[in-house]
Formats: C-alpha cells, sequence, structure tokens
C-alpha cells in the first residue's frame, strides 16, 4: 500500500485556483496585448494617426520607457524596475491567494508586464497605439492591463481588510 501524499508541501485548493487564474488572467493579457500591437504594426505606418472614436486615435509609437513613457532611456534600469516590482507583487500574492478576487489584479499585472516585456526583448522598445487628447502619452493595452490591475488591486485588498479577511 503506498504511503499518503504529504500534503504539507501541496498549495490549499483556493490558493491554487488562485495560481491558475493569475495565470490565466495573464495569458490572456498577452495574447491581447501582443496581437493589438501587431495589427497597428503592420497597419498605421510611424507617426501617421488614424480617427477611432471621437477625441481618440491610433497611432504606430515607440516607448523606451515604463507605462505611458515614463523613465524613458534606461534599457536595463527599466528592467530592474519591472522585475523588482514583478517579485514584490508576487511575494505578496503568495500571501494573499486567498483573498476574494485579487487574482483578477495580479494576473493584469504581470501580463501586461510581460507583454510590454516581449516587445522589448524583440525589437528594443514598447509599441504604444492609443492616443487621447489634452497631450496624454501614447499607451497599450498592457499599460491599460497594468494601470486598472494597480486600481483593482487596492479596491481588492482594501475590500479585503475591511470584512477582516
Amino acid at each position: 500500500m503506498a504511503p499518503a501524499p504529504d500534503r504539507s508541501t501541496r498549495l490549499p485548493r483556493g490558493a491554487a485556483r488562485a495560481w491558475l487564474g493569475a495565470a490565466g488572467v495573464a495569458v490572456l493579457v498577452v495574447v491581447l496585448d501582443q496581437l493589438s500591437k501587431q495589427l497597428v504594426r503592420h497597419s498605421i505606418p510611424r507617426g501617421e494617426e488614424r480617427r477611432f472614436l471621437p477625441g481618440v486615435q491610433l497611432v504606430d509609437t515607440r516607448n523606451h520607457g515604463v507605462a505611458f513613457g515614463f523613465l524613458p532611456g534606461g534599457h536595463a534600469g527599466v528592467t530592474i524596475l519591472i522585475v523588482l516590482a514583478l517579485a514584490v507583487l508576487l511575494v505578496y500574492f503568495a500571501f494573499n491567494a486567498d483573498r476574494p478576487l485579487i487574482w483578477i489584479p495580479t494576473g493584469m499585472l504581470i501580463g501586461g508586464a510581460l507583454g510590454n516585456v516581449l516587445d522589448r526583448l524583440r525589437y528594443g522598445s514598447v509599441t504604444d497605439f492609443v492616443k487621447l487628447p489634452l497631450g496624454w502619452p501614447p499607451f497599450n493595452l498592457a499599460d491599460a492591463s497594468i494601470t486598472l490591475g494597480v486600481i483593482l488591486l487596492f479596491v481588492f485588498a482594501d475590500r479585503s481588510r475591511r470584512s477582516g479577511q
């Protein structure tokens, strides 16, 4: 008769589902981000603008910084910043995976970061293509996912804290 498996090294079922959920969201974000950037690179000449919605233009620009063009330049510095931020996020998630819905913003943040890192590795810069009025810097779906992920992370963490979880 085989000995019973050692359950002390296994994740609780809820935590395992949270990790799978976060991974699924991350994969979805990366796929949508990369597809949208590929469409832009092949359909809009660099420097041209295409009207998409009232007040929203589609452009093909390159960004060497982080989300929305912040911290331009230093490729190594940006990479180190991203790696550190992801490490902190993963540690936080590891200790809080049992919190309701926390896997959603975690997946959004990981997927957004990976989507932009893939661009940096393949092209040396990130393709941004959504241009809003009032001088807002162009951004992409990965940037939007990161921004919304940060907001949701704070909302879900605060909700869990208030409910005592």
